[in-house]
Order: C-alpha cells, then sequence, then structure tokens
C-alpha cells in the first residue's frame, strides 16, 4: 500500500511540491493523487498537510507536523565512505561530500549541507550501504 489522499484535499500542491520521488500529480485547487507504483511510504506528504486530507498505508487520517519537528539524518562521518550513494539519492539535494580539510586528506565524508532542504524521507538511510545514517527529529 501507499499514502493515499481524500476529497479533503484542496489541491494546495505543497505535498507534490516536496515529493521527494514525484509520486504526487495534481492540478491546483482540485484533489491530487498519489502514484501507489512510485511512494516510497515516506511520509512527507502526511507531515505537510494542513487539511488531513493524507491517509496512511493503514488507512489513517495524517497529522501536519511542524517542520522543525521533522527527522533529519545524522552520519556516522568517523566511518562514512564518501560513496556518495546517499548525496545522488537525495532528490532535495540536502547532501553533499565534504572537502579534504588539507592537502593530502582521504577522509571526507556525506554530510548534511542544508538542512532548510531536508524532508526527512529517510531515502539516503534506505540507500547506505554501510548502514551509517539514522534519522534523528530535533526537538
Amino acid at each position: 500500500m501507499s499514502y493515499r489522499i481524500v476529497d479533503k484535499c484542496i489541491g494546495c500542491s505543497l505535498c507534490a511540491k516536496l515529493c521527494p520521488v514525484l509520486a504526487i500529480t495534481g492540478t491546483p485547487k482540485e484533489i491530487y493523487s498519489v502514484n501507489e507504483k512510485r511512494c516510497i511510504e515516506c511520509g512527507v506528504c502526511g507531515r505537510v498537510c494542513a487539511k488531513s486530507a493524507i491517509l496512511d498505508p493503514l488507512g489513517n487520517i495524517t497529522q501536519q507536523i511542524p517542520r522543525k519537528l521533522w527527522p533529519l539524518p545524522h552520519i556516522n562521518t568517523n566511518q562514512c565512505s564518501s560513496c556518495g550513494i546517499c548525496v545522488e539519492a537525495c532528490g532535495m539535494e540536502a547532501l553533499d561530500i565534504s572537502d579534504p580539510q588539507y592537502v593530502g586528506d582521504i577522509h571526507t565524508f556525506a554530510y548534511l549541507k542544508d538542512p532548510k532542504k531536508c524532508v526527512g524521507c529517510a531515502i539516503c538511510t534506505r540507500k547506505c550501504p554501510l548502514n551509517l545514517i539514522r534519522m534523528e527529529a530535533i526537538s
């Protein structure tokens, strides 16, 4: 199952703008829809919907969550191999690979470059081959 949009939707398009996999489409001021094949069940759409028009995969109505409470990726930079898989997977371009600190420095790592771009979808955690990324809400 995937997230679904119900008739409470007013077509504000916020969910579509923030969906990291472009699974939500529609026309402004009309009910939007979720492509079930594309949806990764990250919950971003439910966190932004002010009209409670999103149902989670279990059929429960989602609740809007203030952005400051959204989870952000925390990367174990000491063990990160700088493979860049998480950076490439981030559709919001919130992650990057650090620059070397000095000539000959071989320890670079992925990091959250722009927390304001991050939507907390956790795609990066799913893609990290070393399981070095965890999502944490800032409270």
